[in-house]
């Protein structure tokens, strides 16, 4: 009986060996599945790292560079039209100035040609007083010689009747 005993004893400890030896290499298979199908080392996840942290710094750069470029750009698009600007606000400018010189030259113009009229005029009145005072020399030389001739008639006339009154004495 006790040998019967041992025996089945034994029997089940080989047997209870061999399900750990099976479940055992089971494990194993598991674990160089779970190998097989895990992430990578850390050494290639950091290289991945590295490479999609240097494709993200270009990326940067690159839309860096387009914004500086187009920030550019548009300054010196503004600077332009400011000059532009400018430039026009200098030609209206100068536009002003010459119409204004144009003007002060008419205004010029219209002054020299009224003191001009004026000078007429005045000659004109000049020239009109000359003749009349001549005209009035005139009439009054004449009046005069009539006066002396009535006068000269009448003393012939005061004459020649003083004679005849002496006569017919």
């Amino acid at each position: 009986m006790k040998r019967r005993q041992q025996q089945q004893q034994q029997q089940q400890q080989r047997q209870r060996h061999k399900g750990k030896n099976s479940s055992s290499s089971k494990s194993c298979r598991d674990t160089r599945e779970r190998a097989a199908a895990a992430p990578p080392p850390a050494a290639e996840t950091q290289g991945r790292q590295q490479q999609q942290q240097q494709q993200q710094q270009q990326e940067q750069q690159q839309e860096r560079h387009k914004y500086r470029s187009h920030a550019f750009c548009c300054t010196q698009l503004y600077q332009h039209q400011h000059q532009q600007q400018q430039h026009q606000q200098q030609q209206q400018q100068q536009q002003q100035q010459q119409q204004q010189h144009q003007q002060q030259q008419q205004h010029h113009q219209q002054q020299q040609q009224r003191q001009h009229r004026q000078q007429q005029q005045q000659q004109q009145q000049q020239n009109n007083n000359n003749s009349s005072s001549s005209n009035n020399n005139k009439t009054t030389t004449t009046a005069a010689a009539a006066t002396t001739k009535q006068q000269q008639q009448q003393q012939q006339q005061q004459n020649s009747s003083s004679s005849s009154s002496s006569r017919s004495k």
